[in-house]
């Protein structure tokens, strides 16, 4: 016994320390690699392998580990301190902090809550529509905020409504059928209606002189008068199961919804910086990846998938009744659209007419976008041609410059206004002061993911290590077997692996290894590159199958309306939507867009100097 004792004693301390034990044997047992071949490459693999195993594992923060290539490079004669501390801030950062700005602004005068409540109060409160709606609110919000932050702040105002829906204790789907044309015809019913046993009780209510019993029966249930809000438990039981399917159905739709919208923008997340970073390192020459290409090429991938998503939930949980829960009829209303309408209009007048603060930022946020979209369009000469000197100014110069002005803009309207102050700060300081800017520093500090970017710099350091070192080329060469499938198959099969791995990894980490190998397969192969690139992109976003796969998930999850199986079989339907929408894109009008059906000059000169 006292052995067993033991042994569990040490199996345990070993379970706790597994990260520690992680950390030092991996490149420990790795070491003999660049001992045994002492040259560039196998040192280069060193550090790659290490790193990657660090990101995949999360035995050490993903920041932290991304600072493996910093110290590991320059001992190992790969890349000299200063070249590799240049790969840690790039043009991506500065075009980062900018859209930070803006975000900053956008939450902190509650645009966002005003624009995601004012269009589900325009899609209305039947059940499908509901979801269509918060879904079309989360992918627009997600386009300019990141994922983490949309959900976040989507999902309390979705389970308000959720809550609300539950407190009703609407029944059955007899129920919803039942229509409310007047409140005096709901009156007399209220007055005829007797309450009776039944199996299903709406938060086990007590039945004595205080508390009346919320019982469900065929009629339409009577709402106790004036109504007391119980305090609901996220564990106890839904007044039906059809009520449940609701729950989940929101509540997952937001997830997807924050992960569709995050595809639309090269700023929408950051493996989609990372991309852009990465392919105009390596291919400087190429000079076809922007804001305007990216979102031409996009955002028709996130309204087919937008549609196909919301048809494949509300079949998975609201079942293939599409004219019921669909309806814009003003005529037919249950109990439960009322006053789920009657809560969403609640939260919208919280928020008073539109201020000062948020018609900047919504000027603001217009600018941006236009000037994005104007720099370069391609079809017409975009307003970078205004300047002698050409290829000076990015994507980044116009985030930068509106970012900064925001920071001096006063938050108070410079002219006289008989209306009160509009100022919805926080801080006291700043609603004493009449100039007080839209943002101030710690408002950019509290959003700016400053491991994100200390991540993607890891993956340009290790990029920048493999090009130098010649690994990427030996891994190329290690791929020529692949040379007899046609391009499809090859994207086809990247994405695959790529959105397999996803699901366990982070996505920054698993785009930051992969995009290396499959550039080196596609010039081996003598593929466009942006034919396995942007579609691996794409779909590294995809890991919407477990709670861990990536932070909007965890943050749906932790609600507790949906299980883990809920998860994995929702999830694995939108996975397999993705990546066929995505293949869709890049077989049709991705080819003329980037013509890929040729490869292009400037992959050739890097194939060339590779081999040089």
């Amino acid at each position: 016994m006292r052995l067993e004792g033991a042994r569990m004693d040490l199996i345990k301390k070993l379970w706790t320390a597994r990260k520690l034990i992680l950390v030092v044997m991996i490149p420990l047992s790795l070491l003999p690699l660049p001992l045994i071949h002492p040259c560039s490459e196998s040192s280069c693999a060193y550090v790659l392998i290490v790193t990657a195993v660090y990101w995949v594992s999360e035995a050490v923060p993903l920041g932290a580990a991304a600072l493996v290539p910093a110290f590991l490079y320059p001992l190992f004669g790969v890349l000299k301190s200063s070249e590799v501390a240049s790969e840690y801030f790039k043009d991506t950062t500065l075009l980062l902090m900018g859209v930070i700005c803006l975000a900053a602004s956008i939450e902190k005068w509650n645009l966002h809550k005003r624009i995601a409540l004012r269009m589900v109060m325009i899609a209305g409160a039947k059940p499908g529509m509901l979801v269509l709606g918060f879904m079309c609110c989360t992918v627009f919000l997600s386009m300019w905020l990141s994922n983490t932050s949309t959900t976040a702040m989507v999902m309390p105002i979705a389970e308000a409504v959720l809550q609300q829906l539950i407190c009703t204790g609407i029944a059955d789907s007899l129920d919803d059928s039942v229509t409310v044309d007047t409140q005096e015809e709901e009156s007399e019913k209220e007055e005829n209606h007797k309450p009776i046993n039944n199996e299903l009780e709406l938060m086990n209510c007590k039945d004595n002189e205080k508390h009346e019993v919320c019982m469900l029966r065929e009629a339409p249930i009577s709402i106790p008068a004036p109504p007391k809000k119980p305090k609901i438990r996220r564990d106890s039981l839904y007044p039906t199961k059809r009520d449940h399917m609701i729950c989940k159905c929101l509540s997952l739709s937001i997830t997807y919804a924050a992960t569709i919208g995050g595809l639309i923008t090269i700023t929408g997340t950051s493996t989609n910086l990372i991309f852009a970073e990465q392919f105009n390192n390596r291919y400087p020459e190429a000079k076809v990846i922007n804001f305007g290409t990216w979102f031409i090429f996009s955002l028709p991938i996130a309204l087919i998938m937008l549609v196909l998503t919301w048809i494949w939930l509300h079949f998975l949980f609201l079942g293939c009744n599409f004219k019921e829960t669909c309806s814009l009829s003003k005529k037919r209303k249950t109990r439960r659209e009322i006053l789920s309408e009657k809560r969403i209009h609640e939260e919208y007048q919280k928020l008073g007419p539109i201020s000062y603060p948020e018609v900047v930022t919504g000027v603001f946020f217009i600018l941006m976008t236009v000037l994005w979209f104007t720099r370069e369009p391609g079809f017409v000469p975009g307003w970078t041609s205004l300047f002698e000197k050409k290829g000076y100014r990015t994507d980044a110069t116009v985030s930068v410059l509106l970012g900064f002005l925001l920071f001096l803009i006063p938050s108070r309207k410079p002219w006289p206004s008989a209306f009160s102050s509009e100022s919805t700060g926080d801080d006291e300081d700043e609603e004493d002061d009449p100039l007080a800017p839209m943002i101030t520093w710690k408002d950019f500090q509290r959003l700016m993911p400053w491991e994100i970017v200390i991540l993607v710099g890891g993956g340009y350091a290790l990029a920048a290590g493999c090009k130098v070192s010649g690994l990427s080329m030996w891994i190329g060469r290690q791929l020529e077997p692949m040379s007899g499938l046609p391009p499809w198959a090859v994207t086809l099969l990247a994405c695959l692996l790529v959105s397999a791995v996803t699901e366990f990894a982070s996505n920054p980490a698993t785009l930051t290894v992969f995009l290396p190998i499959l550039s080196a397969l596609s010039e081996t192969l003598q593929i466009n590159p942006l034919h396995t690139l942007i579609p691996a992109t794409m779909c590294v976003s995809f890991g919407v199958m477990l709670p861990v796969g990536n932070p909007p998930n965890a943050i749906v999850f932790s609600y507790g309306h949906v299980q883990i199986s809920d998860m994995v079989k929702a999830g694995f339907g939108v996975n397999l939507i993705g990546v066929f929408v995505v293949m869709l894109a890049i077989l049709t009008w991705g080819e003329p867009l980037f013509h890929l059906s040729e490869f292009p000059a400037w992959a050739v000169m890097r194939n060339v100097t590779g081999n040089l």
